[in-house]
């Protein structure tokens, strides 16, 4: 099963919207949605740290996206080796309505389904994650279109189930939400010529205390991509993408008290193609740690891959 996901991931990455090819790439809009693409370094059930810069080529879309997460975990304190898979997954319903001609508002609603293998048997857990809003404001717009500035702020609401147990584990992000309410401010930069076009982003995550007691880390992402238009015509195009993607995060707290071995940081890199046709896209990539960091070494990041499917409506 492993293998064919992975072959999948390879075959699909990313959103294309389809228009007239002239001397522009035609697809920076389109990535904007995948660089502000980012979530939490040790799963994104916690933090569903997606913000998600969808396609602005299509102004107004629907979509569905699948994120999977593996990483390798102690089974306990007293197991050096990291024995423990974790498997983090994600189905998640999306949309982008345009208020204006340079505000959009973004909305994106998770379904998790977890699991982890322990050697007293399988813990799954499922059920609807943490909703999140984000307005979307273009900065700048340069009148060839080489270079663009974005910027976001936006609210994630506690929807998702807090398990106050599942915090005191390896992982506390093996949960369904964070129980409570976490604002994101983003900002990413474009610039494209021709047929190549390169993204660099940053977005950083203020997380508060729930219910509980209990306070996630706050976080830091960033990522750089590049894009080359492989071909493309009047109903479709077909693009390449490689960058790198990075997060680090802040130690968590419960009554105020620091946590040991829950902060952490990783890098990523990333590879994957974009193709769309019409008012359809289908995408998806593949990202392999190039260093990890997690949770003072009790935590190792392992793969990610990503499909998903839009409509423009």
């Amino acid at each position: 099963m492993k293998k064919i996901i992975f072959i999948i991931s390879l075959a699909l990455s990313g959103i294309c919207q389809a228009k007239t090819i002239n001397d522009s790439i035609d697809i920076a809009d389109d990535i904007d949605r995948i660089i502000w693409d980012d979530c939490d370094a040790c799963g994104c059930a916690a933090g569903n740290g997606s913000s998600g810069f969808e396609s602005l080529l299509n102004p107004q879309f629907i979509g569905i996206k699948y994120f999977a997460q593996h990483y390798k975990a102690k089974e306990n304190l007293f197991v050096k080796d990291l024995t423990q898979d974790q498997y983090f997954n994600t189905l998640q319903i999306w949309g982008k309505i345009p208020l204006t001609e340079k505000l959009s508002v973004y909305a994106s609603l998770p379904f998790h389904f977890h699991e982890k293998k322990t050697m007293q048997g399988d813990i799954n857990i499922n059920g609807i994650g943490d909703l999140n809003l984000m307005g979307i404001y273009r900065i700048i717009g340069s009148k060839n279109n080489f270079h663009q500035l974005n910027g976001g702020l936006g609210v994630k609401m506690p929807l998702g189930k807090f398990d106050e147990k599942g915090a005191s584990g390896v992982n506390p992000s093996f949960q369904l939400g964070t129980g409570s309410w976490d604002y994101q401010a983003a900002i990413n930069y474009k610039f494209q010529k021709n047929k190549i076009a390169v993204l660099v982003n940053t977005d950083y995550t203020v997380k508060t205390e729930n219910k509980k007691h209990y306070r996630f880390g706050n976080q830091w992402n960033y990522a750089a991509t590049g894009f080359y238009q492989i071909a493309g015509n009047e109903k479709s195009i077909f693009s390449a993408k490689a960058g790198l993607q990075g997060e680090v995060y802040d130690k968590n707290k419960q009554f105020n008290e620091i946590l040991p071995n829950t902060a952490g940081s990783a890098l990523y890199g990333k590879l994957g193609f974009e193709a769309s046709y019409k008012k359809f896209s289908l995408g998806g990539e593949v990202m392999l740690p190039a260093y990890s960091n997690l949770a003072g070494g009790d935590i190792e990041a392992k793969s990610r891959l990503s499909v998903f499917i839009n409509f423009g409506i």
